[in-house]
């Protein structure tokens, strides 16, 4: 599998995984832009940049380049990030379809590789690992600078003890 294929599985598997969450995807046409898709959190956007991490067997670990990185048919040129390119990265780990949700200014502090790490066994676990699955940060921005009505829910518990549906939310509402 190239790296573009990698990248678009990880957009779609990142693009389910905030629909199911209740969050209204917007997808921009073509790739010239620093973020990779958008939330609608009631008119305001939430800029989100969609990374695949690839496992190094001989560290037992995770990587994923916090550069962009531009090609044409005669070069391959890597640049930093700025902190304004977009809000959120989320980057997703395909064989275990596991995610981590990082503030941009978390992103952009790795200057080029950032480790995760999916070993139980470890002493200390790399900073990167308070980003494990925290959907919560995006629900909280949402809150905060979008729609003061958004609670973060976990998948699955929206519905708890209830059969019908909530009320539909701005962004990252409710299941």
């Amino acid at each position: 599998m190239d790296t573009k294929l990698k990248a678009d599985v990880a957009e779609s598997a990142v693009t389910t995984e905030l629909l199911k969450r209740g969050f209204r995807v917007l997808k921009p046409v073509g790739d010239r832009l620093p973020y990779d898709l958008a939330l609608d959190c009631g008119g305001k956007l939430l800029l989100i940049q969609v990374k695949s991490a690839w496992y190094e067997r001989s560290k037992h670990l995770y990587t994923v380049d916090a550069r962009r990185t531009k090609t044409n048919r005669r070069s391959m040129v890597r640049d930093l990030y700025d902190e304004g390119d977009f809000d959120f990265a989320i980057v997703y780990l395909a064989d275990r379809h596991v995610f981590y949700v990082m503030p941009v200014d978390v992103f952009t502090s790795y200057r080029s590789g950032i480790s995760l790490v999916e070993m139980e066994k470890r002493q200390r676990q790399p900073r990167s690992a308070a980003y494990r699955e925290r959907w919560d940060l995006l629900s909280g921005w949402a809150a905060r600078f979008g729609n003061g009505r958004v609670t973060p829910v976990k998948v699955g518990e929206a519905f708890a003890g209830n059969t019908e549906p909530s009320p539909p939310t701005n962004c990252g509402g409710k299941v």
